[in-house]
């Protein structure tokens, strides 16, 4: 793997979408149109910023403070409508809730992602040994994003014509989370496939977290990220559809969830990074389908074929669609069998989404390979 000296500012919302509300000229959404503009501005901001080296590239970088593994270390910040982080401390980990929504919002979901990378994976925080969770809310006027700086988690509060406050949905926290996990792992590349790929782990993740702290089946859960974070005035449930691409909103201001499901409607494209936020909903749509042709919990085995494959050594940081789908096939296979239910359900849903030409003919089932003894987690405290 290589080691992480660069961080690309990841927010939820696509640019895609700040561009269009940026250019209203209707004075029914001229706070939406005002607030999208800024917010562009601020993200172009920070990406300037964020150009430098990595601020966790280094060991020592950061206090760890002395803790059981396992255990939150969750602190919480206020920027009081700023564009100044990290903000005044409001929560740290253990103290009781706050009266702001978002403030509890944001505890609450940092938990839930440390619960899941711990006792489902045994990932100990982001980086996989300890690093404490750090979050800001209520960061700008009306800002339209959140994000993860390669440091923290940023929450805007949203416009409140278009976009609600940014702690609301619990997948948005876990999808920001885990570009720090992919920080800390593949690296990748946030440009074109390798950035698509990216964005779509994040997806992944974040949806597990939600579904997991809910204890929602694969048959429960919505598949959706970032639901609730659209205020009635849109017709739309979420930023993103896992499940079916593209359907996710359909809204006369922010038009039709351009997402395509398959690789007959790839974008080509120099904007979002060659399209990072659009063409993920290939991958996304291939991790779906193997967690409902298995059933059952999709952070059980689907959730550890992407992990182990996110974690372990066949990616490079330019890996594309192709060589995500031999590396979880090729994980699957080693974790559960060749010809087994979770192998071919890979295969079958890598072609399903056309990233592969058609399935291989199938091999006899074999045994997987013993698993590494390995010490059981022992889960923290649930979340406040």
């Amino acid at each position: 793997m290589d080691t992480p000296e660069r961080h690309t500012l990841c927010t939820i919302v696509p640019p895609y979408l700040l561009v269009r509300l940026a250019k209203l000229d209707d004075p029914r959404f001229a706070r939406a149109a005002a607030a999208a503009r800024a917010s562009l501005l601020r993200d172009s901001q920070i990406r300037q910023l964020r150009g430098g080296v990595h601020p966790f590239a280094y060991s020592g970088a950061r206090t760890r403070p002395a803790r059981t593994p396992g255990e939150s270390a969750r602190t919480i910040s206020d920027a009081d409508g700023q564009e100044r982080l990290p903000g005044r401390l409001v929560r740290a980990e253990g103290h009781p809730a706050s009266g702001d929504p978002a403030v509890n919002e944001a505890y609450d979901s940092l938990g839930a992602t440390q619960m899941l990378y711990w006792t489902q994976f045994g990932r100990d925080s982001i980086d996989g040994n300890g690093l404490p969770m750090e979050a800001t809310v209520h960061y700008g006027k009306e800002y339209d994003n959140a994000f993860w700086d390669g440091e923290r988690m940023v929450f805007g509060d949203g416009d409140g014509q278009i976009f609600n406050r940014f702690t609301i949905s619990p997948s948005v926290i876990g999808h920001e989370l885990t570009h720090g996990v992919t920080q800390f792992t593949a690296n990748l590349q946030y440009q074109g496939q390798s950035g698509a790929l990216n964005e779509s782990i994040s997806d992944v993740f974040g949806a597990l977290v939600e579904q997991h702290a809910q204890k929602q089946s694969t048959a429960e859960a919505s598949w959706l990220i970032g639901e609730g974070l659209f205020t009635d005035q849109v017709e739309g449930v979420a930023l993103r559809s896992m499940k079916a691409p593209g359907t996710a909103f359909n809204d006369d201001v922010l038009g039709k969830d351009p997402q395509p499901g398959d690789m007959a409607g790839y974008i080509e494209t120099d904007d979002d990074n060659g399209g990072v936020h659009l063409n993920s909903g290939i991958p996304n749509r291939a991790f779906y389908l193997v967690a409902d042709t298995l059933g059952g919990n999709a952070w059980e085995t689907p959730g550890h074929i992407w992990y182990d494959t996110l974690t372990g050594t066949a990616l490079n940081r330019q890996s594309d669609f192709a060589a995500f789908a031999r590396a979880t096939a090729d994980t699957a296979a080693r974790l559960y069998g060749i010809g087994g239910a979770a192998h071919n359900a890979v295969l079958q849903a890598w072609a399903t989404v056309g990233v592969v030409a058609a399935i291989p003919a199938p091999r006899p089932p074999t045994q997987p390979a013993p698993p590494k003894p390995q010490t059981q987690p022992t889960a923290p405290l649930p979340p406040e």
